[in-house]
């Protein structure tokens, strides 16, 4: 392996210009003229858009501007020892030590191992001191190789570190029983993911706190082990995305920041981590304890049952969306060009559809006018249903792909998104349908996984991620999607279609009872998305008059625990808390939304007695809907989507009815208990607002 600093790549005591502009240009200069970028300009942009997210000066006059580019053909260090100092945005002043971190856009481990040493080097005092001393390049070269070595390296390229010391401060002995976890990690994953991780594992050190740090970055990660998570009193996120496998953390009190406040005030931190412990209404870390929470509370691994169910739910999860904007745009186009305008349109050669040979074919400027036809608006308003139809129509393309492209991630992260994208288009191709989603995208992300896992010669690292994986994952997968699979489970799909297209009367109304019960059972866990899905899957691939009284079904019932909460408070409010009594008024506009996430802090505080009475008016609602035969077009909205239902009037009596049943049930449970509810755990908000829209979780629809 090549060195990463050489001489050419050192300027010392130089003067590169008046702001960091002009330093990382020049620097940038040193690397692509010693051949190892192919453009100084171009990884000169890409430093300076890494720099535009969150400035790379450090305290004690250290700056580290780093990127993956795509100019980059070899990992490079290029060192300056600025004279003038240069301001980085560090807090304490400007820099006149600077390091331009150059990362290949897909770098192989070991280099980015050796860049991500450095990082971690550059927090030790005596290091930065040795670099201002140095009287040559050449000095520099064998400090730097001294730090990226093989054996330091070995030390620190773990997941996790504990900063547990032999002697413990006298101010620090009264918290070295307790122990903290904490997650770092930055965009790049090169820099400030270890440094921060480094500053923290320092100062609980100092502190005399037992701390263990996961780095998610790009030399790897290895997860906390679940029996540390337990027995922490308290998270630090020192991280400027997202953090990977979030649940397994849910519900300990949590302190977050980004990763150079973790840098700058790591003592700060940790003292907030402990407070934060103490304090009974602490922020926590939102979620549910059901998967990774629960494995690490029994301190094993999660077992097989939960981790196919982990992939599932995130499949669905993410394809929720497309789902909610889909259908939200297709009940538009029926509210303003009429339920005619999906048809075929005889005028067309190419057999579209009156909304595809409207909208694609014309414009907003020349708008013709509607075909002659019997419920299908003309002029603007149906111009406009003609668009939002289209619109609709193209995301519900995205249904399957996305639900087999997001198993696939769950099970091997990013390499499995591409086979797992492509085996759900097969799937839909092949009227395999969501059944075909589910299969393939197990397939995928498993193949992805164990092609991942091979152990390449060094010159094809790179291209592992951007092509082999995805070549030979999608070759497999959507192979035997094509091959072996595909006919059965389309076979499979379309009698269960049959089936439900068939329901009348006493089975419609137990299809409906079951429906209803799925759907308040857990509120947002697995049983209800399985029951959604099992609904909006069925509205995407036919409409049929089946699959429109499913989804009406499904809808009505996931309205009725939040409307029942809310009632309940209403009728009785003694029996709850004035926080709950808060939470019962936002749940009527909840409810009305299809938000069922509105009953989950009642649910959270007294699950035995909430829900049961929820699962009764969920069940009364579902076997209502589903015997009556009401319709819905829409997939999302609850009564605010009135104009896609064939019987608004009665939709809405059977909510209602099923609201009162789980109101006057879950009042009579509450009222037998004879004690007033004991209020709401810290993190019930948290987790209700986890489930919400808006957050930074995949949103999706009330009910799921």
């Amino acid at each position: 392996m090549s060195a990463l600093i050489t001489t050419e790549l050192v300027a010392l005591d130089a003067d590169l210009g008046p702001d960091k502009d002009s330093v990382v240009r020049r620097l940038a200069g040193l690397v692509a003229g010693a051949g190892r970028a192919t453009g100084a300009e171009a990884l000169h942009d890409d430093a300076m858009a890494r720099e535009a997210k969150a400035a790379t000066g450090l305290p004690g006059g250290i700056a580290i501007p780093h990127c993956r580019s795509a100019a980059v053909t070899q990992a490079s260090l290029a060192f300056a020892r600025l004279d003038p100092k240069v301001d980085f945005g560090a807090p304490d002043g400007p820099a006149d030590l600077a390091f331009l971190i150059a990362a290949p856009e897909h770098g192989d481990a070991d280099h980015l191992t050796l860049l991500t040493a450095l990082a971690r080097a550059l927090v030790r005092p005596e290091f930065v001191a040795s670099l201002r001393a140095a009287g040559s390049a050449e000095e520099v070269v064998q400090l730097v190789q001294d730090v990226v070595s093989p054996a330091p390296v070995a030390a620190t390229t773990g997941a996790t570190a504990a900063a547990a010391p032999a002697t413990a401060p006298a101010a620090g002995a009264a918290q070295s029983a307790r122990s903290l976890v904490a997650v770092s990690a930055c965009p790049t994953g090169i820099a400030h993911t270890y440094m921060a991780a480094d500053k923290l594992t320092a100062a609980a050190k100092e502190m005399g706190v037992e701390l263990h740090v996961e780095t998610q970055g790009s030399s790897g990660s290895t997860p906390l082990d679940p029996s540390v998570i337990s027995k922490a009193a308290a998270v630090i996120f020192a991280v400027d995305v997202g953090v990977k496998d979030r649940d397994r953390f849910a519900g300990k009190p949590l302190v977050q920041s980004g990763t150079k406040r973790a840098m700058n005030e790591p003592e700060v931190m940790i003292r907030e981590a402990l407070a934060a412990a103490d304090d009974p209404a602490a922020r926590r870390v939102p979620g549910t304890a059901t998967d990774g929470a629960a494995s690490a509370a029994s301190g094993e691994r999660p077992k097989t049952g939960a981790e196919i169910r982990r992939w599932l739910l995130t499949g669905v999860s993410y394809m929720i969306p497309f789902v909610a904007a889909g259908g939200l745009l297709i009940a538009l186009g029926f509210l303003f060009g009429g339920y005619q305008i999906v048809n075929g349109d005889p005028s067309s050669d190419a057999g579209q559809s009156f909304a595809q040979n409207w909208a694609l074919n014309n414009s907003f400027f020349n708008l013709p006018d509607a075909p002659s036809l019997e419920g299908l608006n003309d002029g603007f308003l149906g111009y406009l249903g003609a668009l939002c139809t289209v619109l609709g129509q193209a995301a519900f393309t995205f249904l399957v792909p996305a639900l087999a492209g997001y198993i696939a991630y769950a099970i091997a992260d990013r390499p499995g998104i591409v086979p797992g994208f492509v085996v759900g288009a097969i799937s839909v191709t092949l009227n395999a349908g969501f059944l075909g989603g589910l299969v393939g995208g197990i397939i995928a992300g498993f193949a992805a996984l164990w092609i991942s896992r091979w152990k390449l010669p060094t010159f094809a690292r790179g291209l592992q991620p951007v092509v082999i994986i995805p070549l030979l994952a999608t070759l497999i997968s959507s192979g035997l999607m094509v091959a072996v699979l595909g006919r059965p489970l389309a076979n499979v799909l379309s009698g269960l279609t049959d089936f439900l297209n068939g329901l009348t009367g006493t089975s419609a109304f137990l299809l409906g009872l079951i429906l209803g019960l799925m759907m308040c059972f857990d509120l947002g866990g697995p049983v209800n998305k399985a029951a959604y899905l099992f609904a909006t899957t069925g509205l995407t691939a036919d409409a049929s008059r089946g699959s429109l009284v499913i989804m009406a079904t499904v809808m009505a019932a996931g309205m009725v625990p939040p409307l029942a909460m809310a009632l309940s408070t209403a009728i009785r409010p003694r029996l709850y808390t004035e926080a709950e009594r808060d939470q019962g008024k936002a749940a009527w506009l909840l409810g009305a939304s299809f938000i069922s996430e509105g009953a989950i802090p009642f649910a959270a505080a007294d699950p035995l007695r909430v829900i049961p009475s929820m699962m009764l008016g969920g069940a009364t609602t579902g076997a209502f809907v589903a015997t009556a035969g009401i319709e819905l077009r829409a997939p999302h909205g609850g009564v605010f989507v009135f104009f896609a239902m064939s019987n608004a009037v009665l939709f809405v009596v059977a909510v209602l009815v099923g609201a009162v049943v789980g109101a006057l049930a879950v009042t009579l449970a509450k009222s037998l208990g004879g004690r007033k509810s004991d209020g709401v755990p810290e993190d019930a908000e948290d987790l209700a607002h986890a489930h919400s829209p808006g957050t930074t979780t995949p949103a999706r629809p009330a009910a799921v």
